[in-house]
């Protein structure tokens, strides 16, 4: 039985594409973005791996497995779009700082979104380029700031108000970006405080959860057999999964309540 599993993974890793996939790769593969990985190659792979998993391991071990690696890449991902949000707030703030001193020498919008565009990186630089091109064509320079798939979506939106109302009502737009720009930095500076002060609130949840792999391991060392049980007995192909189930889905609770007090 375990071999037929593993010879069933191992076709399904090496199992070729379908003809109309391969044209279409032949076709259009020179504009394709090599550096995202093929999806089907994607699921192949992970298809294949599950089933030599199932093979050796069991469905008990396998779904526990499922769900820790399922909760450690979501808090990976958030992570990684806390820090890219961090760096890209920096270069919006960079931006807009260029965009008030181009404004107060009497620079025209567009101009100094261009500047702002030249000088600043990331999604910043990107939406103040978009913005001074809407400004020299005649366009609002409010939409072009807009943009909701940017992680700093919110903060472009609350810039885009504040042009949008110089337009309309004949404001000083420097003066309307400088309350902007200080309401983003005191934004940023309580997330940064806030962040910090429960870093030791995280900390101990994450401590709290692997807390039961202490367990297993003195059980273990007591002679008491806890891995026979959770890896080999009926009762295991319940309990492992369920105790996994629990403690990620700790984790995650404890990262929704912090979140919602960070954002």
């Amino acid at each position: 039985m375990i071999a037929t599993m593993i010879c069933l993974a191992c076709a399904l890793l090496i199992a070729p594409a379908s003809r109309s996939r391969r044209r279409f790769v032949q076709l259009f593969g020179a504009v394709r973005d090599v550096r995202k990985p093929q999806r089907d190659t994607i699921i192949r792979g992970s298809s294949g791996v599950g089933v030599a998993l199932l093979a050796v391991l069991g469905v008990g071990p396998l779904v526990a497995g499922v769900l820790v690696a399922a909760t450690v890449g979501i808090r990976v991902r958030r992570a990684r779009r806390d820090r890219r949000h961090g760096s890209e707030c920096a270069n919006l703030l960079d931006a807009v700082e260029a965009v008030i001193g181009e404004l107060r020498v009497g620079a025209h919008p567009s101009a100094a979104a261009a500047v702002a565009a030249r000088e600043s990186r990331g999604e910043a630089a990107q939406a103040f380029a978009v913005c001074a091109a809407r400004s020299r064509l005649g366009g609002s320079g409010a939409d072009g700031l807009q943009n909701p798939d940017a992680v700093v979506a919110a903060e472009l939106n609350g810039l885009a108000d504040a042009w949008r109302v110089a337009d309309y009502h004949g404001l000083a737009l420097a003066e309307l970006l400088s309350a902007s720009r200080a309401d983003l930095l005191g934004r940023i500076r309580f997330r940064g405080r806030t962040a910090a002060a429960l870093a030791g609130a995280r900390a101990t949840a994450t401590v709290l959860a692997a807390l039961p792999l202490l367990g297993i391991a003195l059980g273990q060392l007591m002679g008491a057999a806890p891995l026979a049980v959770l890896f080999t007995s009926s009762a295991g192909t319940v309990l492992l999964p369920l105790g996994a189930g629990l403690g990620c889905v700790g984790l995650l609770w404890t990262d929704a309540i912090t979140r919602k007090v960070v954002i």
